[in-house]
């Protein structure tokens, strides 16, 4: 069953958009997204500075990423409303005005509310997202999506070096202050470069905002695709949430430094977010749905390994990365299919699922690290990509039988061939 908040837009199909603008996008999303993880391996030094302490800290990362929640919820979906190109350079704008709060914040309080802000804003790359999904022609969406969606990848992983870097060099403070120019830059060369929208959403503010439940309740393959995204990215924030435990302690007793260099691994996401977006053009989405989850699964035998060997771990990362941004590419591109003018709600609405997935894998991970070991934490990870499987599986087989009944259906009821006696007599 299909729901009418989709598919209520106005305007003409779009003629697609050039890989040089696609690779803008991307790079506006990286600077966009990093903004999210650049505290992470500041923490330490943030809270010295202002006086936090360690229980407190927390509340930075929370801050930050309840933010991020709310603005998928109550801004990416205003995408479909107004002007995204318009949204897109006020998101800009609006997070280097907040970085700036962040690196003059004199006490937490303005800190935390100035973080809190940076999130809301941050979510500017989910419209980006949106606004390359809209613009590109049907046979390029999935490239294009995946073009975008490795500048994501590859600002996250950024993010936490530069922000170490530029820490050690000039304090934590200037880390913003860098950031700030960027998105300010960022916003300039969008505003100049961003070619116009005719396609606008008829639907009212109210449900545009409800979209994540009426997605869920009337569209299948948003509701199995959520559902996928949901699992897979607990498994994700099983994963990093809880790894530094284990390699700051014995046997590797790695350092903060090291333990961050353990992202950089990830950039073969990016790889398998652009080769996925092209397999998806070609008819193979659910194909690389299936093989990708498998891998995603079995990359947990690998990981599982860390306590006697960092070069499994290592591969086990590689493995999990590639598939998980596979996955992500080729759900973004069934999900805006269902209808590309509503790509922003669609996308938002999905990435509803991501923001909780990977909280709650973070949250259960590190419960199960401190009650049982890294064992625990694979099993739970391993669990999770169990079920993400499980509902592709599922769905696959409800379709397939769909499909087949259909045939059936269609053959019984066909008319009988003038020439064969016996289906006139019948």
């Amino acid at each position: 069953m299909s729901s009418p908040i989709v598919r209520e837009t106005v305007g003409e199909p779009s003629p697609g958009i050039s890989s040089k603008l696609a690779v803008l996008l991307a790079v506006a999303s990286g600077v966009a997204v990093a903004n999210i993880y650049y505290a992470q391996p500041l923490l330490d030094r943030i809270g010295r500075d202002l006086g936090v302490g360690p229980a407190g800290l927390g509340l930075v990362t929370t801050v930050t990423q309840v933010g991020y929640l709310l603005g998928l919820i109550l801004i990416v979906p205003l995408g479909d409303l107004i002007n995204r190109r318009v949204l897109i350079v006020a998101g800009c704008v609006i997070a280097a005005g907040a970085l700036v709060g962040v690196a003059v914040s004199p006490q937490p309080l303005m800190f935390l509310i100035a973080s809190g802000v940076v999130g809301v804003a941050s979510v500017v790359q989910q419209v980006i997202i949106a606004y390359a999904a809209v613009l590109s022609s049907p046979e390029s969406r999935g490239r294009v999506l995946g073009i975008v969606t490795s500048g994501v990848v590859i600002g996250i992983l950024l993010a936490r070096t530069v922000s170490g870097l530029l820490a050690d060099a000039l304090g934590w403070r200037s880390v913003y202050v860098v950031s700030a120019l960027l998105m300010l830059a960022v916003a300039l060369v969008l505003a100049r470069k961003l070619p116009p929208e005719t396609t606008r959403s008829t639907v009212s503010y109210r449900r545009l905002i409800t979209s994540v439940v009426r997605l869920t309740v009337h569209e299948r393959v948003f509701r199995v695709r959520s559902l996928i995204t949901l699992f897979m990215f607990a498994g994700f924030g099983a994963l990093w949430g809880s790894i530094a435990l284990p390699l700051t302690a014995a046997p590797w007793n790695l350092s903060t430094s090291a333990v961050g260099l353990f992202g950089l691994v990830g950039a073969a996401g990016a790889i398998g977010a652009a080769r996925a977006g092209t397999l998806a053009d070609r008819g193979l989405a659910q194909w690389v749905s299936g093989v990708s989850l498998v891998l995603f699964l079995a990359s947990w035998v690998l990981i599982a390994w860390l306590p006697t060997s960092l070069i499994l771990l290592i591969v086990g990362i590689i493995v999990i990365d590639l598939a998980g941004q596979a996955i992500h590419v080729t759900n973004q591109q069934l999900i805006v299919e269902i209808d590309p003018h509503s790509s922003s709600r669609l996308i938002g609405s999905n990435m509803v699922y991501y923001a909780i997935g990977t909280g709650l894998g973070a949250i259960a991970a590190t419960i199960a690290y401190s009650a049982w070991g890294w064992t625990a934490v694979c099993i739970l990870g391993a669990g999770l990509s169990t079920v993400a499987l499980l509902i592709w599986a599922v769905d696959r087989i409800s379709v397939n039988r769909g499909e087949s009944r259909a045939a059936a259906s269609r053959t019984d009821t066909a008319p009988a061939p003038a020439g064969l006696p016996e289906n006139r007599a019948a």
